[in-house]
């Protein structure tokens, strides 16, 4: 039997609503070759019916499969306590690594010092002698880092389709996305607070809620100045009298 290579990868890193997915496939390394032959890449290169076909393809391929998905709340929870998202995403990363094993362990680096990355996971794992690889964009390099990467997009989109029917078009929940701010921007002016799908600590909830609060003192100071202004209209045309 030959050496388990595992792949790891997330889906909603950036996203203001929604949870953080991360997957992680096991297999041998002898079946990575079939993963290319199916035409594993870059998730973000893929469409959605594209992706959620070889997501199935993937499950006949690898051996063992994890997600992990972090809710909204949870991470605004976890930034509480003092644990930003590079740390958060490396706990869960070395969670996946424990359950699926693996002798060769391949990850797409969130932190910009990947070696530094790479020490961390070695350092925190069950299993002594696993190498890790830790490198950028290893999505597009590594077809088990791909399958990782096209499994947590899919669960991350189901995610949000479940979201769509409780909470309407919230688009696909990145701050880069017009619907998706249009959304947010309208739930704030009919509501107190945000509900529990949106990061809240996110610095883009921060201006909004800034923007909102400007917004709302303009309107009171216009309100306050028309006031003013009938009352002085008002005055004027009883002295007039």
């Amino acid at each position: 039997m030959g050496k388990i290579i595992v792949g790891i990868d997330e889906a909603g890193r950036g996203a203001v609503i929604g949870p953080l997915v991360i997957a992680g496939v096991a297999l041998r390394e002898e079946n990575e070759q079939e993963l290319k032959k199916i035409g594993v890449r870059d998730s973000k290169e893929l469409t959605a019916k594209k992706r959620e076909k070889l997501a199935e393809k993937i499950q006949e391929i690898v051996d063992n499969i994890l997600i992990l998905k972090v809710a909204a709340c949870r991470i605004d929870d976890y930034r509480k306590q003092g644990v930003n998202l590079n740390r958060l995403e490396g706990m869960k990363m070395v969670e996946i690594i424990d359950f699926l094993g693996g002798d060769k362990i391949y990850v797409d680096a969130f932190d910009v010092d990947t070696n530094r990355l790479k020490r961390l996971l070695e350092k925190s794992l069950k299993k002594e002698g696993a190498q890790v690889v830790s490198e950028h964009f290893a999505d597009k390099k590594y077809p088990a880092v791909s399958a990782a990467s096209i499994i947590a997009k899919v669960e991350r989109d189901k995610e949000i389709e479940d979201l769509k029917k409780e909470y309407g078009d919230i688009g696909p929940g990145y701050p880069a996305n017009e619907i998706t701010m249009n959304w947010l921007k309208e739930w704030l002016k009919t509501h107190k607070d945000f509900p529990p799908i949106v990061r809240k600590s996110w610095d883009t909830i921060n201006v909004l809620k800034n923007d909102h609060k400007q917004s709302k003192l303009s309107g009171w100071f216009k309100g306050l100045l028309k006031t003013e202004q009938e009352c002085k209209v008002k005055e004027s045309s009883e002295a007039k009298k």
